[in-house]
């Protein structure tokens, strides 16, 4: 039976794609920063286990606590939406110590083991808007661009090893909790002069139905073909809107 860790799963993506993988018949460690239980399942398939990605020794004791895996999957994440001159330097370092910097420590956490047995999987979960730039995304889209190019690059220095790395790029999801603390903090200080640009990308989103975005199920099937087909490609879109945008992308270049 293989093992999957995934972060971030006390909502949305995180916690679709546990539910996906216990009915899968995997064994499943599913982290988050606060547990609780009744989220998901009841399994003896199933592990939940406490785990900041911002803190070397949480993540030291949670790869402990969760010994042998056979795929990572990087989902934890934070998400803002301001014009540049509104995000404070704090917000910027957040981002970064969450999105980018949390999901390379837990890469160099699993792979002592992954080199070791000459096998392993990462799935690290990104965003379209680094193929596709939006308005007011500057920091989030940067933070995300960074896992990119930092998935890309291991992958060459851990194939060798038996070793795959993946990126899931979701769409917008409207109907996650993700989302919903976003939005929160989208409409926390964004500077008068943007104003009229933010009332456009909030006029934009809610004129969308849900046929037109990603939904956390997408994001949750993406993870599991990334996780067990070796021929899928490098970049994989999750979400109707997402794949749309990379297709755009291609088209422009971009991508």
């Amino acid at each position: 039976m293989k093992t999957v860790l995934i972060t971030g799963c006390s909502s949305g993506f995180g916690l679709e794609t546990a539910r996906t993988f216990l009915e899968r018949d995997w064994s499943v460690v599913a982290t988050m920063r606060r547990p609780r239980e009744g989220v998901l399942p009841a399994s003896e398939r199933l592990r939940i286990l406490p785990l900041d990605v911002t803190d070397e020794e949480s993540i030291a004791a949670c790869v402990a606590a969760a010994g042998p895996v056979d795929v990572l999957v990087n989902n934890a994440g934070v998400g803002f939406l301001n014009a540049l001159e509104g995000t404070p330097p704090e917000t910027v370092r957040r981002l970064f110590e969450t999105n980018t910097f949390g999901t390379i420590a837990m890469v160099r956490a699993v792979l002592p083991q992954f080199r070791a047995r000459k096998a392993g999987v990462i799935v690290n979960v990104s965003s379209t808007v680094t193929a596709r730039p939006l308005h007011l995304l500057s920091v989030y889209t940067a933070s995300k661009a960074a896992v990119n190019a930092f998935s890309e690059s291991v992958a060459l220095e851990l194939k060798p090893f038996g070793v795959r790395v993946r990126i899931v790029l979701p769409g917008r999801a409207p109907d996650t909790a993700f989302a919903e603390n976003a939005g929160a903090l989208m409409k926390q200080g964004i500077p008068e002069a943007y104003g009229e640009i933010a009332e456009g990308v909030f006029a934009a989103w809610a004129g969308q139905s849900a046929d037109e975005v990603t939904h956390a199920a997408d994001v949750a099937e993406a993870v599991w073909r990334a996780a067990t087909d070796p021929a899928c490609p490098m970049r994989l879109p999750a979400g109707v809107d997402a794949v749309a945008a990379m297709a755009a992308a291609r088209g422009s270049g971009l991508a």
